[in-house]
């Protein structure tokens, strides 16, 4: 009998013709599966962050590109789903090294969405923690001290002299306001730490109104000095979360927790590592052989200290 050569043919054709859907099709779940994996490392394991100010001179520059470690304080949900402006309750928990003193912490911005110039908040802040929760801080002609015992800093702090503020900073009322307090001669405060209680009179109210209200919580005191939080009489308040004291080493040049407060546990987003890339950002508008000569070759694979 003679082999049906037709047969043979039209099965080979009809799997040829399928084999460019096959092959879309491999080739999109490889570019999810990479997607997926891409964002899973973003969010919870290590993310690239752009120095866009000079708050931390010269410890990181404007220009520099960082590796944060969003493992090394602990898995936290991200607080919207990726991709997408849908929220997400925070969730966290912590399995390695909890922050220490001196550590150069990217972090959520944890007051009003806009700054001292009106603009919106909607990047991440990038300070030095100088204050662990319990802790007392203290700055002193420029000097700080935690626990009574000065805190010496690398090299690369800038805190010289009073008359080197930039104009922003002049005027800017510091918190708690009302206390006389100066860039300089700061404190001394006590960062809050979960289970810590206030008093709340008419004395310390004004000092407490702001972060009691940062947690969530609806604070009220009436002409005669009596307080209510969320329609309930109070003469006190427990604190519900860890706190930290967030300090730029430019010391003059820095919109930190001297001006809006603590930052709470759940807004800490990781640890600064090292500078992969660095160049000169002023120099965009320029050409392209002109920003590769700003390279600044000796800053890449700096760690971050």
């Amino acid at each position: 009998m003679k082999p049906d050569f037709l047969d043979i043919e039209s099965q080979s054709t009809h799997r040829d013709s399928s084999f460019p859907i096959r092959s879309l099709l491999e080739y999109a779940k490889t570019v999810l599966a990479t997607l997926l994996v891409a964002i899973v490392i973003k969010v919870f394991v290590v993310e690239a962050f752009r120095i866009p100010s000079g708050s931390m001179e010269n410890t990181l520059q404007v220009g520099d590109f960082l590796l944060v470690s969003k493992l090394a304080y602990g898995v936290r949900t991200p607080p919207t789903i990726p991709l997408t402006s849908i929220s997400l309750p925070v969730m966290s928990m912590t399995f390695f090294a909890d922050v220490r003193r001196g550590d150069v912490v990217v972090f959520e911005f944890p007051g009003n969405p806009r700054d001292a110039e009106g603009a919106m908040n909607d990047v991440n802040y990038i300070k030095r923690c100088i204050g662990l929760p319990g802790d007392t801080v203290e700055i002193r002609r420029s000097r700080v001290f935690v626990n009574g015992r000065e805190l010496l800093f690398s090299r690369n702090v800038k805190a010289n002299g009073s008359d080197g503020y930039a104009a922003w900073q002049r005027g800017i009322r510091l918190t708690p306001s009302g206390r006389g307090y100066t860039e300089d001669e700061y404190g001394p405060v006590v960062v809050p730490k979960q289970g810590d209680i206030i008093p709340l009179n008419r004395d310390t109210f004004d000092d407490w109104q702001e972060f009691i209200q940062r947690e969530g919580r609806r604070p009220r005191m009436a002409s005669d000095g009596a307080v209510t939080i969320d329609g309930i009489a109070v003469s006190s308040y427990s604190v519900e979360r860890d706190y930290y004291f967030m300090l730029g080493d430019n010391r003059h040049n820095s919109l930190d927790s001297r001006f809006w407060g603590f930052v709470p546990r759940e807004n800490l987003v990781g640890e600064a590592l090292i500078v992969y890339w660095s160049w000169d950002s002023d120099l965009s508008f320029l050409s392209l052989w002109d920003k590769l000569g700003s390279i600044r070759w000796e800053r890449i694979g700096t760690l971050v200290r």
